[in-house]
């Protein structure tokens, strides 16, 4: 049976909720992100696009552009909650869903043209998620992930298109190289220099000649461009977690060695989920005592992986859980209600040099290993002994204990 995958998408997600607030920015130029000259562009509203604004930008550069645009912080407990309404609506509508990111989903609607019809499925599900949210949502089906994807961009704004079995070569041929999703700015750049502008060229080529020129990554673009994708919708687990612990030799009531140990497993885990392209939505700390007696404490946050955000958060969470005044055996951070997705959500109080910082950090991390690059705050005594030493018996890095 031939799949049918639905992919959902929320314009100019941030745009949207500021405009759902507050209805006098309807229609008029809009930026959200980091407010100071050394801010970053989150997100912008279509009205920017044409004076060259993108998000990631400077918001100096973008105010350049376009001096006339309205400048909004943000908030990204208040997009989270978003994110959930629909989210919700979602999985309330069908059988198997994917949240790829805060503001992006997948469906697989297979055999329900028997009985109902998935276009029109799925467009009542669009405006069912209008209605109740109050947010444009644009959608593209077809008979996998990534040409739906295309054509939910190129439904957009605030539309649908449904990719028919059998054209989607046709579909894709007309479009630029830069609408197949891996296509970056380097890889765009490369095949531009080959002379390759639309699609129709990759489909007429030998996928020996991508696989020569961009090696694996050759491959799955040729095939991307010839609507060729397996990828299945990944069922959405809001218990999807990733977690450490730690149990000491000796039970301690130090609460320096003990919120040290803390910031260094904060550090990691929050390198993980950016290696994964994943963001959290709630954490959890566990102590277990010397009596054996176990206790922990949730909390639900805006989406983030960053560790400036999370540190702060978790030190919170142990203060407000540790009131026996035991000794400690073991304490415990969990990260849950994973979704895909990037540094985006945090853009509205970072500047350039924070999102260089991270770039740098997680850069070296990846080289040298996950304890290369270090907070102060995270290296205790204890823990500087058992730490993996990557540079030839030189020292990790060290960050000074500071708010980046």
């Amino acid at each position: 049976m031939d799949k049918t995958i639905l992919h959902l998408d929320l314009d100019t997600f941030f745009v949207s909720v500021e405009r759902r607030l507050d209805s006098k920015l309807l229609k008029k130029p809009l930026l959200v992100g980091g407010l100071s000259d050394r801010g970053v562009v989150a997100a912008c509203s279509y009205e920017t696009r044409g004076y060259g604004v993108h998000s990631g930008m400077p918001m100096k550069m973008a105010r350049d552009l376009c001096p006339e645009a309205i400048t909004i912080k943000g908030n990204a407990s208040t997009y989270s909650q978003y994110s959930d309404v629909v989210t919700d609506i979602i999985k309330e509508s069908v059988p198997l869903f994917e949240k790829s990111s805060i503001d992006e989903f997948y469906a697989d609607l297979t055999g329900m043209d028997r009985f109902f019809g998935s276009y029109r499925y799925a467009s009542e599900l669009r405006q069912k998620i209008i209605k109740e949210s109050g947010l444009p949502i644009s959608f593209g089906l077809s008979v996998n992930k990534v040409v739906s994807k295309v054509a939910t961009n190129e439904a957009k704004p605030n539309n649908q298109l449904k990719i028919d079995f059998g054209l989607e070569k046709s579909f894709l041929a007309p479009l630029s190289i830069k609408k197949i999703p891996m296509v970056g700015e380097k890889t765009y750049q490369t095949l531009r220099n080959l002379g390759m502008r639309q699609v129709r060229t990759i489909q007429e080529m030998p996928i020996e000649v991508m696989q020569r020129v961009l090696g694996n990554n050759g491959t799955v673009i040729w095939k991307r461009a010839n609507g060729i994708d397996n990828t299945p919708v990944i069922p959405f687990c809001e218990r999807k977690s990733i977690s450490t612990e730690r149990t000491f030799d000796r039970d301690t009531i130090d609460m320096v060695k003990l919120k040290g140990i803390l910031v260094a497993m904060t550090e990691n885990l929050a390198y993980q989920l950016r290696r994964g392209e994943k963001l959290t939505a709630c954490i959890s700390v566990k102590i277990r005592y010397s009596d054996f007696n176990t206790y922990s404490k949730q909390l639900r946050i805006p989406y983030t992986s960053a560790d400036h955000m999370l540190i702060p958060k978790i030190l919170e969470l142990f203060s407000t859980l540790y009131n026996r005044r035991l000794l400690v055996r073991l304490i415990g951070i969990r990260f849950s209600h994973l979704v895909s997705g990037n540094y985006q959500i945090n853009l509205f109080d970072d500047t350039e040099e924070i999102l260089s910082l991270y770039h740098a950090m997680d850069h070296i991390r990846n080289r040298y290993g996950d304890k290369s690059v270090i907070r102060a705050a995270g290296m205790g005594k204890n823990t500087i002994g058992r730490m993996h030493n990557p540079f030839n018996g030189q020292p990790p890095v060290v960050l000074a204990h500071r708010k980046l």
